[in-house]
């Protein structure tokens, strides 16, 4: 295939596996979002941060009844209409929700037919937009107008069946053909056919209808006069993991309940638990790093390489910046960049001895953390409350939830994330270059205004 002709692989969380069989028995962490333009409807972040989780008065989401109507259909109706199918840890947030879905044996409808878990997500979320529509239903109508033609029939919740008020057939909710062919494959595999063809009959077909050739029901339902549109509570599509072992799915389950506590963490401290654009001026030019690469990585650099690095940088007025996740002020003391060489192995215990002992004075270690030594010294230095600046080998995603550990780190203030780089999807198969890594190191010591050689 002429690669020139290629479309380049969309990433997104939405995308579905191309070699999972989603009828199959197993478990999912799905995330669905609320729709685009909603603020907060399902409710809000309450408690305190020095109570534990559990405690009445810890990180908590207190529910709105669109919330409550949300959590109700999350915890009944899904088991009704599919019994081998189990949400066993679930948390509804301001404006999405995530829930861990045990399918104990293949997922088939009423009828025994195999199911597609796309089915099941659709079906959960049309029954919420009926029960939302009928909660907001006077709002609707102010909004449209009177005379507008407000439906007040919508899409059969899960299992059932009913007519939309074009009077054309609905499929049944939870069983209907849209939510799988919605969906794209893996996050590294290109869509199928089918897929492609099930996205291009979107824009047209479920306009029109709420049947089985509307993209998966994630749309709104026509008004009969006027042909305005019932607005959905959730975003089209949903996210889903599938952990593999009881590890992941502790991990996951650990997310799940930290959401509260770290939605607390980042609306008390704001401005340290949210990505910062542009903040930090590094002051070196872009010939300036192309002169540094020559001297530190001659064989290494080509002029391909510089142009994705390059391409790949943030830059303002020809010079790095980076953006920012943490506590700003530790820029405000004095600063040491932590670099380790091959050619200095030898001389290590000295070098961890000496940014040791500076960081208990009160000096802040900054680092890529790239090689062995550098990630011995920098993590010794959090677990001894040190302040650290890290240097992130990626840019920060719209949405950036940064691990428990690190997250907690950045609350106390011991830590902040710089990155010089726009964000790039990556694989766990791809690895920084040399000349990558060189870049970061010069980051590092123009941030601190110091060589790396100052501990000799």
């Amino acid at each position: 295939m002429n690669e020139a002709f290629k479309k380049p692989t969309i990433h997104s969380m939405k995308r579905r596996s191309h070699a999972h069989d989603y009828s199959r028995k197993g478990c999912y962490h799905i995330t669905i979002s609320v729709a685009k333009g909603l603020r907060q409807p399902l409710g809000r972040i309450a408690g305190r941060l020095d109570k534990p989780d559990g405690d009445s008065d810890g990180p908590h989401v207190e529910l709105s009844p669109i919330g409550k109507m949300v959590e109700k259909e999350l915890r009944e109706s899904i088991r009704r209409y599919y019994p081998m199918l189990e949400v066993v840890e679930y948390v509804v947030m301001p404006e999405h929700l995530h829930f861990l879905l045990m399918a104990h044996s293949n997922v088939v409808s009423q009828s025994g037919r195999a199911t597609h878990l796309g089915h099941v997500i659709a079906g959960f979320k049309l029954g919420c937009n009926r029960h939302y529509w009928e909660m907001t239903g006077k709002i609707a109508q102010e909004g449209y107008g009177e005379n507008e033609g407000l439906a007040t029939e919508s899409p059969g919740t899960l299992g059932s069946k009913s007519e939309s008020t074009r009077g054309s057939k609905s499929e049944s909710t939870l069983g209907s053909k849209s939510e799988s062919t919605r969906g794209s494959k893996s996050e590294s595999k290109p869509e199928s056919k089918s897929t492609q063809e099930s996205e291009s009959t979107q824009g047209s077909e479920s306009e029109g209808t709420t049947g089985s050739n509307s993209a998966l029901g994630d749309s709104v339902v026509k008004h009969a006069a006027s042909g305005g549109a019932l607005p959905p509570l959730f975003d089209a599509g949903y996210c889903d993991v599938m952990p593999v072992d009881e590890t992941q799915m502790a991990t996951q389950r650990a997310y799940i309940l930290a959401n509260p506590r770290n939605r607390l963490m980042r609306v008390t401290n704001r401005e340290w638990l949210y990505p910062q654009c542009h903040t930090v001026d590094t002051a070196v030019s872009i010939p300036a790093l192309k002169g540094y690469l020559q001297r530190e990585c001659p064989q290494q650099l080509t002029a391909d390489s510089f142009g994705l690095i390059e391409k790949r940088l943030l830059k303002n007025n020809g010079r790095v910046v980076c953006d920012s996740y943490g506590n700003l002020t530790l820029l405000n003391r004095r600063l040491l960049p932590v670099v380790c060489h091959r050619k200095d192995a030898q001389l290590f215990e000295q070098q961890k001895r000496r940014c040791l002992a500076e960081a208990a004075s009160g000096a802040v270690l900054v680092s890529a953390r790239i090689a062995r030594g550098e990630q011995e010294i920098i993590d010794q230095a959090l677990l001894s409350g040190y302040a650290v600046v890290r240097i992130e080998d990626n840019g920060f995603p719209e949405i950036y939830h940064p691990s428990a550990d690190r997250m907690d780190d950045c609350a106390t203030g011991n830590l902040l994330l710089l990155t010089p780089w726009s964000y790039q999807f990556m694989t766990q198969e791809e690895n920084i270059t040399v000349p990558f890594c060189k870049t970061m190191n010069c980051v590092c010591q123009a941030i601190c205004r110091q060589k790396d050689t100052w501990w000799y």
